[in-house]
């Protein structure tokens, strides 16, 4: 079966919303550690799960179908924790299994949370305006 056509503008709105909801990811890691919000910091914190979240995008070819939670939010999510934790792990920060589960958590309800949203809203009946 082909795959639909689906508009640039479309995959580009929805990696732009997954690179933004990792950031957010990074931030409130940072706030609840009291890490700061410098931008060196908040690079090297963000930089594995930007490595994961692009290399998911790659992989799966999520711009094909980017609402759709088992072609992109599935292999983008998993790849963003695995490679972030991965590559975390490599460069010296911190993985505690805490860690990993909070991460696992967190960017689940991001990943999947937004598609889920924007379906609902794509799949809503539209409204008549004109009142009879």
């Amino acid at each position: 079966m082909p795959t639909p056509v689906v508009a640039p503008r479309l995959a580009l709105i929805a990696a732009a919303a997954d690179l933004v909801l990792a950031l957010v990811f990074v931030l409130i890691g940072r706030g609840s550690h009291e890490e700061g919000f410098t931008l060196l910091g908040t690079l090297n914190t963000a930089w594995p799960f930007i490595a994961g979240l692009a290399l998911g995008w790659l992989v799966s070819r999520a711009w094909r179908a980017p609402l759709s939670m088992r072609r992109a939010a599935l292999p983008v999510w998993a790849s963003t924790v695995v490679i972030g934790v991965l590559l975390r792990a490599v460069s010296g920060q911190g993985v505690a299994v805490s860690f990993v589960i909070v991460t696992l958590l967190v960017l689940a309800a991001f990943l999947f949370g937004w598609r889920a949203l924007a379906l609902l809203v794509v799949s809503r009946p539209h409204r008549r305006t004109a009142q009879r």
